[in-house]
């Protein structure tokens, strides 16, 4: 057996050493430069979101903004011609008919909304549809009747088909559409224009804001026929029951106010502690102030008491009377809840006084009563 010298062993041990540095070392080189890889694509990942996000807003902006110089185009549009379609509508209503609305497509679903709306104020109104009307719906139509006909081409061929058979009853017609030459206006009694230069759609396809004009020109008309009708807030509460709008709208003062064992109250002559005794005993914020023939004399709240409590921590024996607040904010106990959510904000305030018909205290509410209770 020949045995290498011992030389070459150590030239062996050597180049090992060296191919395993060297090995190593494009390694480490390796995994450096893959991250750096990863972390540019990451980098260039987030710019990429980051770009989208900014052009996504700005194209959404551009939406609203498309959709906004529509409805300013319109409004200029308007004449004596929207004055006399809310005259026609008016009468058709004082003469216990209804406004039956149709329309087709995209048109057909801005229709419900706009029946939707006049219902809600009031002004009776069906939607009728077009497909439907020729298999027998047109027994929702009646003399007397007007009706809104909702087409942005005014060329709608379904639509077109059935007007010859509404035209065979005494109503009126009042056409909503972006062409003023079409058809449809020119079977029409009225026409309301709801032309746009362009849709809100990049394609300027898709109807946007197109449908957005005639939506609004629904609006306007429900708005001021409501107007013209002499449309209250009673009125409005008779037909919106539920939900905290409705709540609020045929909910009365005395249903909610705090009263009787509820109500605190104190003498004009009491101190602070006396105060802050009937506000704690009733969990109430505030306290009213009463004067020695039972009228109201102020009102005095944790506020009051915080804001003199600072200047003087030893205001407790004082006289209620120098803290109170005089002549406060007060609401009718048969007004409606609704007045309250207007006092209150248009007041900043907390609390509001109830009085009766002689202006005597009966009540207090509290902005808590009014979150407890669902009304706002």
């Amino acid at each position: 057996m020949v045995v290498a010298p011992a030389r070459d062993h150590g030239r062996q041990a050597a180049k090992s050493a060296a191919n395993r540095v060297f090995t190593g070392g494009s390694f480490q080189a390796s995994q450096q430069m893959t991250s750096g890889k990863v972390a540019l694509r990451t980098c260039q990942a987030g710019f990429s979101r980051l770009s989208w996000r900014m052009d996504s807003l700005g194209k959404a902006r551009l939406v609203i903004e498309t959709e906004i110089d529509g409805l300013r185009r319109m409004s200029g549009l308007l004449g004596e011609g929207f004055v006399e379609a809310v005259g026609m509508l008016q009468d058709t209503l004082n003469q216990r008919g209804k406004i039956v609305v149709v329309g087709v497509g995209k048109s057909g679903n801005i229709g419900h909304k706009i029946a939707a709306t006049l219902n809600s104020t009031g002004a009776t109104a069906v939607v009728m549809d077009s497909q439907n009307a020729l298999h027998g719906d047109l027994g929702l139509l009646s003399d007397g009747d007007a009706v809104l006909a909702l087409s942005y081409s005014g060329e709608t061929r379904e639509l077109l088909d059935l007007l010859p058979f509404i035209k065979r009853f005494e109503v009126k017609v009042i056409s909503l559409t972006g062409k003023p030459e079409s058809t449809l206006s020119r079977l029409s009694d009225i026409t309301l224009d709801t032309s746009v230069e362009r849709e809100a759609c990049p394609l300027n396809l898709a109807p946007t804001s197109s449908s957005t004009a005639m939506l609004v020109m629904g609006d306007a008309l429900a708005m001021v026929l409501l107007e013209s009708r002499g449309f209250t807030e009673d009125d409005f509460a008779r037909f919106h029951p539920g939900g905290s709008l409705g709540r609020a709208l045929l909910t009365r003062v005395s249903d909610i106010m705090r009263s009787d064992a509820a109500l605190p109250t104190v003498n004009e002559d009491g101190d602070v502690f006396a105060a802050l005794d009937a506000m704690n005993g009733a969990r109430a914020g505030a306290c009213l102030i009463l004067a020695p023939d039972g009228g109201l004399a102020g009102i005095f709240t944790h506020g009051d008491f915080a804001r003199g409590f600072r200047k003087d921590p030893q205001l407790g024996g004082k006289p209620v009377a120098s803290l109170m607040t005089r002549n406060p904010i007060a609401v009718q106990a048969d007004a409606l809840a609704v007045e309250v959510l207007k006092t209150l904000g248009q007041n900043r305030i907390d609390d509001i006084v109830v009085l009766d018909a002689d202006n005597k205290p009966v009540g207090l509410i509290d902005t808590q009563d009014l979150a407890r209770l669902k009304i706002v």
